[in-house]
């Protein structure tokens, strides 16, 4: 199973956004097709501060606006929302050990545990930072 990460969202969403068809076409399409897609719960938070934050856009979106299309996302019924479960401070411990991580990467780090634990191995990003964690395929829409 594929998850998204938060920038693939953000593009999908902001229409000046560099990548914007590329990423809206492959949310919609993943949205619609019939294979299940993940999206982590974190991403979703990063997603609302990202394209309502008045520093990152002259125009930013409103939460009302933001939070729309985030339920759009949800009522895609092959769409799994990815959040800790019982096992997060095993996975967490693991992945530390053979990753280890400071400052702005653990956001990364807790996306990646949560991949783990659910069984995803691939996440569609454009950050590079996603590398580093061991298991996981990196799938960049975006290069060209």
């Amino acid at each position: 199973m594929r998850a998204v990460d938060t920038n693939v969202l953000v593009y999908a969403h902001r229409v000046d956004a560099s990548h914007h068809e590329k990423a809206r076409r492959l949310v919609v399409e993943m949205a619609e097709g019939k294979e299940p897609w993940a999206v982590p719960w974190p991403c979703f938070y990063e997603f609302v501060r990202v394209v309502t934050h008045p520093r990152i856009f002259r125009d930013p979106s409103t939460v009302e606006d933001a939070f729309h299309d985030v339920r759009v996302l949800l009522s895609s019924p092959t769409l799994q929302c990815l959040g800790e479960t019982q096992r997060h401070e095993q996975v967490l411990a693991e992945v530390i050990r053979e990753t280890p991580v400071v400052g702005n990467t653990v956001h990364d780090l807790h996306i990646a545990v949560l991949l783990r634990e659910h069984g995803v191995t691939e996440i569609v990003t454009g950050d590079t930072d996603f590398h580093r964690f061991k298991g996981l395929r990196v799938t960049n829409p975006f290069k060209n």
